[in-house]
């Protein structure tokens, strides 16, 4: 097959044709890396491997958008990967990510975990079940529910004043109240000792 063109396509990307015919589009850096350029022949092997070498790229600069906006825990690039790249090469630039030091699930667990306490006043119960669905493991889990400085009164007494400051003159904002605070993963009995100290 002989490469006939290769034009620049929208932003890093070429579109490649065969034989006069558009075949593909390829990102530039991988086209360049493997010297291919009009005249040039190839082979169904080597056009395949270039695909795949180019999908990898891709990936690469897409997890690199990614964690440079904000921190990823492994399993949550992995599937905003795998939305527009194949699920192996998913796996395979979350994996490298990782051995990179650019994810790291304890790092992005501790930071996250601290913003569920402070800014939504998050149960334990709570921040656990959003870290096991961000796939935290559960031995790391299980270290920043040690860390985790928590006072189950202080902080519902928090939602209550900023959310719901008059559920003490109205049964209405109480029973919303206390939904909203089970949500947040609080116990029955933390609702009510918090809301029988205020």
């Amino acid at each position: 097959m002989l490469i006939s063109a290769v034009e620049p396509w929208k932003k890093s990307m070429s579109a490649v044709y065969i034989d006069g015919e558009y075949a593909v589009t390829l990102d530039t850096m991988t086209l360049i890396k493997n010297h291919i350029k009009a005249g040039a022949e190839i082979s169904d092997e080597e056009l395949h491997s270039l695909i795949q070498q180019s999908e990898k790229q891709r990936a690469n600069e897409k997890a690199l958008n990614l964690i440079t906006y904000r921190d990823h825990s492994k399993k949550e690039l992995k599937e905003k990967l795998s939305r527009t790249y194949s699920e192996e090469t998913a796996e395979e630039i979350a994996e490298k990510m990782q051995e990179a030091g650019l994810v790291n699930d304890e790092e992005y667990a501790r930071k996250y975990a601290e913003e569920l306490l402070r800014k939504k006043h998050m149960s334990m119960r709570g921040i656990e079940f959003r870290l096991r669905e961000k796939g935290i493991s559960p031995e790391i889990i299980q270290i920043i529910s040690k860390e985790l400085e928590c006072d189950p009164a202080a902080e519902i007494q928090q939602v209550l004043a900023k959310k719901y400051p008059s559920y003490l003159q109205d049964e209405k904002i109480k029973k919303r109240a206390i939904a909203a605070l089970q949500r947040l993963g609080w116990s029955w009995s933390d609702i009510k000792n918090a809301m029988n100290n205020e």
